[in-house]
Formats: structure tokens, C-alpha cells, sequence
């Protein structure tokens, strides 16, 4: 577990949900490892720097001499949120990240990977979603990602800098209580005895990607030095009722649905390819039932 030895590594957004599996990895892996974020960083044994990657101060203390690469987790990622204040979301999202790609450039950063989403190509309908589609966003969310994909783009193309953005499916796993996304939703009304709001037929399907694959993932883009965007998923998608199927499973009782009107706008379905990934080495490897009784034990 030594391939990063002799990487110096800034994660930004380092103690949060993603960021508490990454960090982790790339240490045991070898790197040095330093955290930007909003809260500190766990373990005192990491070097921590808190604050706002919106204050270009922090940014000047976070991009240190000496580093050999950049992993940007930090971001708003919640698509209502981008609806409700757009330009908070574009602050986050592309300012801060074009302030740490610039710090980068002049500090002679030479590698910088970002998470990004597949929600830059917008709504498909059935079709697969894979790395040659356009973008094409839906949501300011959405569009925030794309700008900070071709702010990537244009780094490595005007100065040469090796840049990777993992467009990621839906992420869960352990550390996620405070998350509002679909996976801790459920936790929570199954261990407070609510029913669960399905919203229209619960046919609309989507790729539920465990965090531990996430940064198996991220490992491999970086340790191939893979440069443009790269898809990763568990490249399997699930209907909303088999998920709560799977859920039932794992709780080991039934889960009372209600089924609600369709929110505008919802996508039917968001079906990846992780054919890249995999060609570089990725293989997800945690079964959804596996991955939801994970997540369960820590909200029971």
C-alpha cells in the first residue's frame, strides 16, 4: 500500500462525508496528506486548515508549497439548494475552484482531481450515460459542475496540468447521517417508524455507488494518471421500489410507502457506463445489500 509515496495531497472538503473514506486510502497508500474544510478534520494526526474556500485566504494557506497534487471534494451538491440560491452554489462550486486551479498553476501544482457528477449531461431518457456526451445541465447544480469541468479542461490544455473530474453516481455509505439524499432519508424513516413518500410510480431507476468504490475509484484515475472526466458507479441501476426492497431486506421488517406526485423535472432514469473506469482497473466490488447494511448499523 505504498503506490503515493512521496505524494503531498490537499483534500479539500476532507472531513466530510466523501472526505472521511478518501483521506484515509491515500495515507494508507502512502501520501502526505493535508484537509481543507469548513470543520476539522477528525484525527488530529492529519494536518487540518478550517475555513471557507470561498476566502481567498484560505485558499493561499491550503495550496502550500511542495504540494504534488490537489483532490477538490468540497462543494455544495445539493440540487435543490442550487435551485433555492444559484448564486451561493456558484461561489462554492466554480469561484473557489478556479481560485485553487489558478493557486495551482502558479505554485506548480502539477495534478488536480475534482468530483464532479453525471448530472453535466442533463436528462437522457433511457440511454446510457458514458464520458462522450455533451453537457448539457438541467439545473444550476448541474451547471456548476460543467463549468468547473471545462475550467479543468482549460487548465490542462493552456498550462498542462494533469486534470481528472470523477463524475460520480449516487453516493452512500458510512458517515452520512446528516445527508438529505435518498439512502439516508430512508435510514432515518425506517428507524423513526415513518412511512416513506414515493414519488410517482417508483419506477425512476439510479445508480447507487458505494463510498468505499468511490475511492477505489478515485485510487485508480489517479494512480494511472488518468486526465478528462471518468465515470464511477457501481454501473448497475435500481428502481426507488427495489431499493426499498432491499432496504426491507436488510431491516429485516416491512417499509410503509406513500405514493406522491412526481417532482417536475425528475429524471426517469440515470443508467451509467463505467466501462472506462473498469479499463483502467476499477471493479466495484459492494453489493447493495451489503452497502445498505453498512449504512444501517450506524442508524439503528
Amino acid at each position: 500500500m505504498a503506490e503515493l509515496a512521496g505524494e503531498a495531497l490537499l483534500v479539500t472538503g476532507g472531513a466530510g462525508f466523501v472526505g472521511r473514506s478518501v483521506v484515509p486510502a491515500l495515507l494508507a497508500a502512502g501520501a502526505r496528506v493535508t484537509v481543507c474544510d469548513r470543520n476539522p478534520y477528525p484525527s488530529p494526526d492529519v494536518d487540518s486548515i478550517v475555513g471557507d474556500l470561498r476566502d481567498p485566504a484560505v485558499r493561499d494557506k491550503a495550496t502550500h508549497p511542495g504540494l504534488t497534487g490537489i483532490v477538490h471534494l468540497a462543494a455544495v451538491t445539493s440540487v435543490l439548494g442550487s435551485l433555492r440560491d444559484p448564486a451561493l452554489v456558484h461561489e462554492v462550486n466554480v469561484d473557489a475552484t478556479a481560485g485553487l486551479l489558478e493557486l495551482a498553476r502558479v505554485r506548480e501544482v502539477p495534478r488536480f482531481l475534482m468530483s464532479s457528477t453525471n448530472a453535466v449531461v442533463g436528462d437522457v431518457g433511457e440511454a446510457t450515460i458514458h464520458e462522450g456526451l455533451p453537457m448539457r445541465p438541467l439545473t444550476p447544480y448541474g451547471a456548476t459542475k460543467a463549468a468547473g469541468e471545462m475550467l479543468l479542461s482549460g487548465y490542462a490544455g493552456g498550462y498542462g496540468m494533469a486534470t481528472c473530474a470523477l463524475r460520480l453516481t449516487n453516493v452512500y455509505g458510512p458517515g452520512m447521517a446528516h445527508k438529505d439524499s435518498m439512502v439516508p432519508r430512508l435510514m432515518r424513516a425506517v428507524r423513526e417508524g415513518r412511512t416513506i413518500p414515493v414519488y410517482g410510480t417508483g419506477t425512476q431507476r439510479r445508480d447507487f455507488v458505494h463510498v468505499h468504490d468511490v475511492v477505489a475509484g478515485l485510487l485508480v484515475a489517479w494512480q494511472t494518471r488518468h486526465t478528462g472526466p471518468l465515470i464511477i458507479g457501481a454501473g448497475r441501476s435500481v428502481a426507488v421500489l427495489d431499493l426499498i426492497a432491499a432496504v426491507e431486506r436488510v431491516v429485516g421488517q416491512p417499509v410503509p410507502i406513500e405514493h406522491v406526485p412526481r417532482k417536475p423535472g425528475e429524471m426517469a432514469a440515470v443508467v451509467v457506463a463505467v466501462d472506462r473506469a473498469k479499463a483502467l482497473g476499477y471493479q466495484p466490488s459492494v453489493s447493495l445489500d451489503e452497502g445498505l447494511a453498512r449504512v444501517w448499523d450506524e442508524f439503528r
